[in-house]
């Protein structure tokens, strides 16, 4: 049975982890035989954002794992605990947390800088040649964690795409039923809500992910 890392970066789409990505990638974890164990950097949120107005909510503070044991249950780590040697896998969910909290790309693009506690667990599976996937804008982050023009994808927009280049990727456009594997790299990514807009589609892209890269050996 293949035990599975997944990072989450908060609670919400706004300003964490984008919530259908995440538990489709749970759900889809499960029915494929797998276990998975969930972290988060213990870190403060880049900013909360109110997700009824849509606007940032001033003075307000909140912790990007306690954030994540909402959409865990609970039942969650500090990513500083992710020893590589213990899981077979590697799935980062996006939401604007993966560009806010886990690197600063949605504010500063190309110039982003990077949560170290973060990085260096996605370079130890990078390294260690296990597979990982990323789905949405998590990317991003995947692209500094490779480098060498891994192919990878957030869909097709052309900033953005242009973003994850400058970062030493090279970008595949991509539909949103669909991923971009890289096999040198075991790195396996989708547009999830970059493209989606259902919940079904987004289902059909976190599960076509998981599935393929959960398929890598």
């Amino acid at each position: 049975m293949k035990k599975v890392a997944v990072i989450l970066s908060g609670s919400g789409v706004f300003d964490g982890a984008e919530l259908h990505e995440s538990v489709l990638t749970l759900l889809a974890i499960e029915q494929e035989g797998a276990t998975y164990t969930c972290f988060a950097p213990d870190v403060e949120q880049l900013h909360v954002v109110n997700h009824l107005t849509g606007e940032v909510s001033e003075g307000e503070t909140r912790n990007v794992l306690v954030e994540s044991a909402r959409v865990a249950r609970g039942d969650i780590k500090p990513v500083t605990e992710c020893d590589v040697n213990a899981f077979d896998t590697l799935i980062v969910p996006g939401g604007f947390g993966a560009a806010k909290n886990f690197c600063t790309f949605a504010v500063d693009g190309e110039n982003c800088s990077f949560n170290e506690d973060v990085l260096n667990v996605c370079k130890s599976f990078a390294q260690a040649k296990k597979p990982a996937a990323y789905a949405c804008i998590a990317p991003v982050l995947a692209a500094k964690v490779y480098g060498n023009h891994v192919k990878l994808t957030i869909g097709n927009d052309e900033g953005t795409a242009n973003g994850v280049n400058a970062l030493g990727a090279s970008h595949v456009d991509c539909k949103v039923d669909e991923v971009v594997v890289d096999n040198d790299a075991k790195l396996v990514t989708t547009p999830a809500y970059m493209l989606a807009e259902s919940v079904s589609q987004a289902h059909s892209s976190i599960t076509k992910m998981v599935k393929t890269v959960l398929a890598m050996k």
